[in-house]
């Protein structure tokens, strides 16, 4: 019997905020549990918070990330911890961990997903990933899992955030706060997922191409400057575009890139602009890439959960879901406002209102291109993506 509980607390006191949340996932899941996953706002200290967790779960592995708000059954919040408690006797969980991400996020996921494998008593057919959410190359980290599972294994996961600030996010692996880390949960057994992959963005003006990059660095665009983009488009100097993290204007502009295989164009932050005119992304754009500048939309971004949650549940064959995982990024928290509460009503709506569901607001969202599973699944990082993965019996 698969059980699954859901913990949220808004104590003020960190330690007190882990131990209730912690205490009602478990509570819930029948007072035990094979894997508990967190999510925390940073307004928390964060050891106190993790050690009040793990000093519930005693000896259940404990995973999970900072991030931008919280999600949960009852819906968004922010500023709380959310935890969930899993409890199947058919799913296994093994846990690894990979350091450096800020300096080589291929090596360091590499080395969480072959922990995981070298832990796995049975053969993975999941992954899960919580990433730095400032790490130098979330697409990096992607090819890092694949380079272990296979360029058609499904990985599914969310890279942690720090309520908007960019400065500094937090991965948790059993007791222990990290940073620039990658905590990988590897998935076996005998039991049933289905994901869902799309955004809604659309794009406007004229296709661009990439003519200067280097990683998650855009340097060059149609052979001018990288910022250019939004010079053209927002009116204002480079000097001004430069002063503060560029994420916070140009969060409902992203870019959008052209990808085989993808129906939707494959979404990109920009997070940070240099006094060069080159443009930090949150993850790759090859050079040679088509480019489009995107626009967000509230109805858009919306049905393109209630697409989603459709996607996975057909690819779960009429098995019940039992926990519902939401991966979805913070642009599109500031893009629906008032309204992202519609957003989660609308998987719901779709998977069930009483099914047990966690997630968090992200820095980027690791996922298959277009929900895609079996022989025509390819994992990628993407941004200002809603995804989400189902798990049944």
């Amino acid at each position: 019997m698969f059980k699954t509980g859901i913990g949220r607390s808004n104590n003020f006191d960190s330690a007190k905020a882990g131990d209730e949340a912690c205490r009602a996932a478990l509570a819930q899941a029948g007072g035990n549990a094979n894997l508990i996953t967190v999510f925390s706002s940073v307004f928390y200290d964060q050891e106190k918070m993790l050690q009040a967790v793990q000093s519930v779960a005693k000896n259940i592995p404990v995973v999970g990330c900072s991030s931008f708000g919280e999600i949960t059954t009852e819906g968004p919040s922010s500023k709380n911890v959310a935890v969930a408690a899993l409890n199947s006797p058919d799913i296994k969980y093994a846990v690894g961990i990979g350091k450096g991400t800020d300096k080589d996020s291929f090596k360091a996921a590499k080395e969480a997903a072959i922990e995981v494998k070298d832990k796995a008593r049975d053969k993975i057919s999941l992954f899960i990933m919580f990433l730095d959410g400032l790490a130098e190359n979330g697409a990096a980290a992607v090819r890092g899992v694949q380079d272990v599972f296979g360029k058609n294994f499904p990985i599914m996961g969310g890279s942690a955030g720090d309520d908007f600030l960019f400065k500094k996010t937090y991965e948790y692996y059993n007791g222990e706060v990290l940073t620039n880390a990658v905590v990988g949960v590897g998935l076996s057994g005998k039991f049933s997922f289905g994901v869902g992959v799309k955004h809604g963005w659309e794009p406007i003006g004229l296709p661009m191409k990439v003519t200067k990059a280097k990683g998650g660095k855009l340097i060059e665009v149609d052979n001018r400057p990288a910022i250019s983009i939004y010079e053209d488009y927002f009116g204002k100097k480079a000097e001004e575009l430069t002063k503060e993290p560029i994420a916070k204007m140009a969060y409902t502009y992203p870019l959008g890139m052209s990808v085989k295989g993808s129906p939707e164009l494959l979404i990109r932050d920009v997070v940070i602009a240099n006094e060069k005119g080159e443009i930090i992304c949150a993850a790759e754009i090859p050079e040679d890439s088509e480019i489009r500048l995107m626009l967000g939309d509230r109805e858009k971004a919306i049905q393109s959960a209630k697409e989603a949650s459709e996607n996975a549940l057909a690819q779960l064959k009429g098995v019940s879901p039992k926990a519902i995982f939401v991966f979805d990024c913070v642009a599109r928290h500031k893009l629906l406002g008032d309204r992202i509460g519609e957003e989660i009503t609308a998987i719901q709506n779709v998977l069930g209102k009483d099914v047990p569901l966690i997630g968090f607001y992200t820095y980027g969202e690791q996922a298959p291109l277009g929900g895609a599973l079996g022989p025509e699944c390819f994992s990628v990082f993407h941004n200002e993506t809603m995804t989400l993965m189902v798990l049944g019996e």
